[in-house]
């Protein structure tokens, strides 16, 4: 039995990080400032005795004590983390710092969940762990893009420095069950608007590829990945190799949903990325492992969710429903005293 500590712990595969881990039998401290993460993530697991949740912002220090630390907290969207681009980067970076710091004073393992994003629009294609990416330093993507490369880049010089135990692990597109229904994500904006027979917005030609991997095996390299001997840090792709391009998912999704809806076009945003696929051999041959759900079934899986997620919305029509993302307030008028 460890101690695990798993930042982000209320988010999409934070949430499913920690279910694994505790049916495992360890003991999990799930941290989240549920910017994206939610409480209904988590809400199953609050009976387990194992399991421990915390309110807590990575860009402050955190003092406890664990023997592993899995570091997920991050908005990975760009709907999310574009929303507040300096607070972005101040997670990618000061959050790094901070578990870093920890891990240095317990002397724990400590595991980045670093992105795909750190390869830009490659010229590199499929992507190699070697490969350093074709980035934009100044665009409106470059809080997260740039936020995660500078993180690697702690974690690299704390293994250097400190002989800090580190693992580095790069995330293609990763879809399931609890991925937040507003995260502007193409595989939830297409189920979401095939349940409701809404048009499906497809941005640019539909062209451009990216690879799907389901959350299960995801969660399954990252324990993997964990488990391996010290000397292996990472950085290593994780995702499915197995291209699809967007006009693909979107027949799928609408095929699989039985929908209505009909495509809309729109122009492809800044910096969007035309190729995404992940050389994985490295991943094979360290882990033994390779994505092992199809995508159609995994799409079925996570069809299911959002009909479940979408019918208890419909339950409660007198309830106001408010946006995930805060609102700026307007200044406080001047009151007489």
């Amino acid at each position: 039995m460890k101690r695990i500590l798993v930042t982000g712990g209320a988010g999409f595969l934070g949430s499913h990080l920690c279910e694994r881990l505790l049916k495992a039998g360890n003991d999990v401290l799930c941290v989240d400032n549920y910017f994206t993460g939610r409480k209904d993530n988590v809400a199953h697991l609050m009976d387990n005795p194992r399991f421990e949740i915390m309110r807590h912002d990575v860009t402050f220090p955190l003092y406890v004590e664990v023997d592993e630390i899995y570091n997920l907290a991050c908005p990975a969207s760009p709907i999310h983390y574009q929303f507040d681009p300096v607070q972005t980067t101040k997670t990618s970076v000061h959050g790094a710092i901070n578990m870093l710091g920890l891990a240095k004073r317990i002397k724990a393992k400590i595991f980045q969940a670093s992105t795909s994003e750190v390869y830009g629009d490659p010229d590199v294609h499929p992507q190699t762990e070697s490969y350093w990416g074709h980035t934009n330093p100044i665009g409106i993507r470059s809080c997260y893009d740039e936020g995660k490369r500078c993180a690697e880049t702690l974690f690299f010089d704390y293994y250097r420095q400190h002989k800090l135990r580190i693992k580095v692990a790069r995330i293609f597109n990763t879809y399931g069950p609890r991925m937040h229904p507003n995260d502007g994500r193409v595989v939830s904006n297409f189920i979401i608007q095939a349940l409701k027979n809404e048009p499906i917005t497809i941005y640019g030609d539909g062209s451009q590829t990216r690879s799907f991997c389901y959350v299960d095996d995801l969660i399954e390299a990252f324990i993997r990945l964990m488990d391996t001997p010290d000397d292996f840090t990472g950085p290593v792709n994780l995702g499915n190799p197995t291209e699809n391009t967007i006009l693909e998912l979107a027949q799928a999704v609408i095929d699989l949903v039985g929908s209505h809806s009909k495509l809309v076009r729109k122009p492809l945003p800044s910096d969007d990325p035309r190729q995404r696929c992940p050389d994985i051999t490295l991943a094979k041959k360290n882990l033994d492992w390779q994505p092992a759900v199809p995508l159609r079934e995994g799409l079925k899986k996570t069809i299911d969710y959002f009909d479940r997620l979408l019918s208890k919305k419909e339950s409660r029509p007198s309830l106001p429903i408010k946006s995930y993302i805060p609102t700026k307030k307007s200044p406080a008028k001047n009151r007489k005293r």
